[in-house]
């Protein structure tokens, strides 16, 4: 592998970003909230926090569980809402001097395409369909490997804009990604939060309630390297890594199995801060 300098711009084909270090969805908010800690267009990227059609008030809380080795969380999409979401945050979005990826969730293919057609015209890089979040009804897109090819083939033909998938782990990984490359994805982030369930240890009972979560944070990031280093070896679409991203050294690890690019996400709620200081680390140290 070569050495080439780290925090050069990044190549994602349709599209480039001016570092690899991109805010996950769902815990960098819309990029307003960040603000008053770093400047966010330092950023090679940043994907909203989902937006569905209709507002959801998401789950009831308690909604995140620490484990001390990673988080469970069941926010259920809590969001505005398409329309409050234009006249509360797009403005703002388009005039950000980074890539701007709107993370979009319908329950039909119906709400899939009028999600599309509300946002394709917003000065925007692109999207980032989430097919896997574990705190929804029903069952997840990402175990589906028809739904997921029917929804994307569907949305390439109604927008020009940079499509990403972002899938959680699956035995049959490879494959959905050679499938929904063939629909028309432009990349996929790997991975979102595997379903998991904590238990309150002293009290016995279910420390989210009856509401089952995601596990996120450190824990997830010998999963999501070896999703990275399989996928990104047999598909040519660019591989974003996700999981478990605290500090310079996990970005240098997920580059190096293949990714592209990384996304931030649970350490963002411990340090508001960790995206520029892995930003500074890196074009401070550049590839070792």
């Amino acid at each position: 592998m070569s050495k080439t300098l780290f925090f050069k711009e990044v190549n994602l084909g349709k599209i480039s970003l001016k570092n690899p270090v991109i805010a996950a969805s769902g815990t960098f908010g819309y990029g307003k909230e960040f603000m008053r800690f770093f400047d966010i267009n330092r950023l090679g990227g940043l994907v909203t926090k989902t937006i569905t059609l209709n507002p959801r008030e998401g789950n009831k809380p308690p909604r995140i569980y620490d484990l001390g080795f990673g988080v469970v969380n069941s926010i259920g999409l809590e969001n505005p809402g398409v329309e409050r979401f234009k006249q509360e945050y797009i403005d703002f979005l388009s005039s950000l001097e980074t890539r701007v990826f709107l993370s979009i969730y319908g329950k039909s293919l119906e709400e899939w395409e009028k999600l599309v057609g509300c946002l394709d015209n917003e000065d925007i890089a692109g999207f980032e369909l989430n097919f896997s979040c574990p705190n929804v009804e029903g069952e997840i897109v990402s175990y589906n490997e028809k739904e997921m090819v029917r929804i994307t083939s569907r949305l390439r033909k109604l927008t020009k804009k940079f499509l990403i998938i972002k899938l959680s782990f699956s035995p049959f990984l490879v494959r959905n990604v050679l499938s929904l490359q063939k629909a028309g994805a432009d990349a996929v982030t790997l991975i979102n939060t595997i379903p998991a369930l904590a238990i309150e240890r002293q009290e016995i009972k279910f420390a989210l309630g009856e509401v089952k979560g995601g596990l996120s944070g450190g824990c997830l990031k010998p999963i999501a390297l070896r999703c990275v280093y399989e996928v990104s070896q047999a598909v040519t679409i660019p591989v974003i890594g996700c999981g478990g991203v605290q500090s310079y050294k996990d970005v240098v690890e997920y580059l190096f199995c293949g990714a592209k690019a990384v996304q931030v996400g649970t350490a963002n709620l411990v340090n508001p801060q960790v995206c520029e200081e892995i930003i500074n680390e890196g074009e401070r140290l550049g590839w070792q």
